[in-house]
């Protein structure tokens, strides 16, 4: 039997029980992929984070593995600042989605993620106006994830999702936005085909996000909120084809796990 340490964060939040919580677990050396999969799965989080000595990193959802996840990176990147011996005050992590730098900021922490290439989609699938039982005008499509534009918050904290239409089609998932009553835009993510209906707070999905967002507004810094029961705050800046992502984390799990 073998022991391993776990911890649960929060992030994008500077309080418990706020923003999306992820697991973080330390390792030596990959396990099997199932393995990770199946300590997801127990998990039973939006994403459970894995990392190495020399910060390679990969993140898992229920379901399956992902490309790109920002709240499990900060999350962390949280953990190994707090938890751990790290004395720098940057993080560079190895990961599929390619260099990932997370520093210790005003905010908390800043990340620095790849901005989405986003489409104007004329014919989206049928699953998204039936899945969000709304009319919709405006889709746009990015590297993993639909993106729905509504006319205002109201809009968007009103859905009611059907999960199974949202499943219905081949993406990650959907981001559905609108500019926010107090803050810059607003989201809520649904992500069905990766065994998460409504995500918390969704770091990648804001890399989606903030090129649209800084060109309707006209400004490449904005604040955001998703809108989930949990809620979560971020800021976000579009620098170039980069997107940095700024946001609290806060620590309310240690523990270990046994696995054969």
């Amino acid at each position: 039997m073998q022991k391993l340490k776990i911890y649960q964060a929060d992030a994008f939040t500077d309080r418990l029980f706020g923003g999306n919580p992820a697991a973080v677990v330390p390792l030596q050396t990959w396990l099997p992929d199932d393995i990770l999969q199946k300590i997801a799965a127990e998990n039973n989080l939006a994403e459970t984070a894995y990392y190495l000595p020399d910060f390679s990193l990969r993140w898992f959802t229920p379901g399956t593995e992902v490309k790109l996840c920002g709240h499990a990176t900060l999350a962390a990147a949280h953990i190994i600042f707090t938890e751990t011996e790290y004395a720098k005050n940057s993080i560079s992590f190895s990961t599929k989605s390619g260099i990932l730098t997370v520093e210790k900021s005003e905010n908390g922490y800043r990340m620095d993620f790849p901005a989405d290439q986003i489409e104007r989609v004329k014919n989206p699938p049928a699953g998204i106006a039936e899945g969000l039982g709304v009319r919709v005008k405006e889709v746009w499509k990015g590297d993993t994830d639909y993106m729905v534009v509504l006319e205002n918050e109201a809009a968007v904290r009103d859905l009611k999702p059907d999960f199974r239409a949202l499943n219905t089609y081949a993406a990650r998932g959907t981001i559905v936005t609108a500019s926010g009553d107090e803050t810059d835009f607003i989201s809520r993510c649904f992500y069905p085909q990766a065994g998460i209906d409504e995500d918390p707070t969704t770091g990648s999905a804001h890399t989606t996000m903030t090129p649209y967002w800084a060109n309707r507004l006209g400004k490449n810094r904005l604040t955001a909120r998703q809108i989930s029961r949990r809620v979560g705050h971020l800021v976000c800046e579009l620098k170039g084809e980069r997107v940095l992502l700024s946001g609290g984390a806060v620590t309310y799990l240690r523990g270990e796990i046994f696995i054969p």
